[in-house]
């Protein structure tokens, strides 16, 4: 039977991510969709999304954008590297592109392009890198740039009582509009939990491989969930963004 996995944050670890996807034994009618920031971290952003553009020839793969990735197309675009993108994980970046021909960039600036801001499936289960305000949803928000920084869903959720019911007038309406939402984005390992969280109806797959954790990987229907090594362990001479 195919399965949808949903996969967290990347943040330049290609090692880690292609040891994740060895352990999914993958099926070509399977389907992998990333909540964003394959870049700024470890030392390999640009052939993690060497390794991406790859990969979306089988299987079905669905990318959704991250504020990192914000970060390095729009520096791919030709815009100046900024002080703050170079101190969370930019320099690594721009590093990892030494070598890299202008065709070689000019695919990887296309890749980011076709980059969703959010994906909602057939069973309305919404994907989205950080979050959104709008109590209509994600197609009325006026501040796009929420789906890239948004904390305050998550936070709504891990402040919504887990007894309460959706058909309660109490429960949060942004909530109401989704069976499950998947979100990356905050590290789980910010409230000292190292798999896949839960709060309410949101599932947070940024598992911190950013930092000490790991990249994951969730069975959207199943919630089995599976994990690399830290990535601290397959680079252990560099700090990734724990400086």
């Amino acid at each position: 039977m195919a399965k949808t996995l949903v996969i967290g944050d990347i943040h330049g670890a290609l090692k880690a991510l292609q040891q994740l996807i060895g352990e999914l034994n993958l099926q070509p009618d399977d389907k992998l969709i990333f909540l964003g920031d394959y870049v700024d971290g470890w030392s390999q952003s640009a052939q993690v999304i060497d390794y991406l553009i790859q990969l979306d020839e089988k299987p079905e793969c669905v990318f959704i954008k991250g504020n990192h990735d914000w970060w390095c197309e729009n520096w791919l675009n030709g815009a100046q590297a900024n002080n703050e993108w170079l101190l969370h994980g930019g320099k690594e970046t721009v590093e990892s592109y030494i070598g890299f021909s202008d065709d070689q960039k000019k695919a990887h600036l296309e890749f980011f392009n076709r980059m969703k801001g959010y994906y909602v499936d057939k069973e309305n289960r919404l994907f989205i890198h950080a979050g959104f305000s709008s109590m209509h949803g994600p197609a009325k928000e006026r501040h796009e740039s929420n789906f890239l920084w948004d904390r305050t869903l998550l936070e709504t959720a891990l402040a919504t009582d887990k007894n309460l019911s959706k058909e309660s007038p109490f429960y949060p309406k942004r909530l109401a509009l989704y069976k499950e939402i998947f979100i990356g984005h905050t590290p789980t390992t910010n409230y000292g939990i190292t798999v896949p969280m839960q709060a309410s109806n949101v599932w947070d797959i940024d598992t911190g491989a950013a930092f000490k954790g790991r990249i994951s990987a969730l069975d959207i229907d199943t919630k089995e969930f599976w994990q690399s090594d830290a990535p601290q362990k397959l680079y252990p001479n560099e700090k990734g963004r724990n400086k």
